[in-house]
């Protein structure tokens, strides 16, 4: 496992679990072995969709003292690809969710429940066309963080199974994961570990 792949890892597992105090202890180092500024905010900005920005600011605001500790000038450049325009966030967030979950999900946008048909238009122009669409991460590195956090958090096991497919899909293979998921096991302990170990090994079936 490549040294900055494991530390994406950690700060999104720490993220997940809401370990403020070691995520402040390990993005200083994250930075200095290949985790780049960018990199970093941009872990913490997707960290949204999947942990709502009540949990999220804290972070937000460590990350960015660390940041400005180490003579990093912020604001960083900007990573948007999608403008404001909803009808922009949603085709780049279909665009996203077609290559990551396949073409099934094409116009996913109108086939939600009619009790609540907005869920899956949210999901599309915002979990994904804000967030998946923007620079700093690729597909893959943006999958593996999100399978971090949802298995950091635990009671996800639905979305944690359907991220392990997830980052097969996109590339990351089942050796990773379960590298990344057991290098993780110090901030999450056994239960969520074996959890994440069971999504996987469900998703690879």
């Amino acid at each position: 496992m490549r040294i900055a792949r494991g530390y994406l890892g950690w700060l999104a597992t720490l993220l997940g679990c809401q370990g403020i105090d070691e995520y402040r202890a390990i993005l200083p180092a994250a930075l200095r072995c290949g985790i780049t500024p960018v990199q970093a905010k941009e872990i913490v900005y997707q960290a949204v969709a999947y942990l709502g920005i009540g949990r999220v600011f804290p972070f937000l605001k460590a990350t960015n003292e660390i940041l400005e500790t180490q003579g990093v000038e912020l604001p960083l450049a900007e990573q948007a690809a999608t403008d404001p325009a909803r009808e922009s966030r949603m085709t780049g967030g279909e665009q996203a969710q077609i290559a990551i979950f396949g073409e099934g999900m094409r116009d996913y946008r109108s086939k939600g429940n009619p009790d609540f048909p907005w869920i899956n238009e949210w999901l599309v122009d915002n979990c994904l066309g804000d967030w998946y669409t923007r620079g700093g991460l690729d597909l893959r590195q943006r999958e593996l963080a999100t399978f971090c956090y949802i298995a950091a958090q635990g009671g996800c096991d639905a979305q944690a199974k359907a991220h392990a497919a997830a980052n097969l899909s996109v590339g990351n293979t089942k050796e990773l994961l379960v590298a990344v998921v057991s290098s993780n096991l110090p901030f999450i302990g056994y239960p969520r570990t074996l959890n994440a170990l069971a999504a996987i090994e469900d998703a690879s079936k």
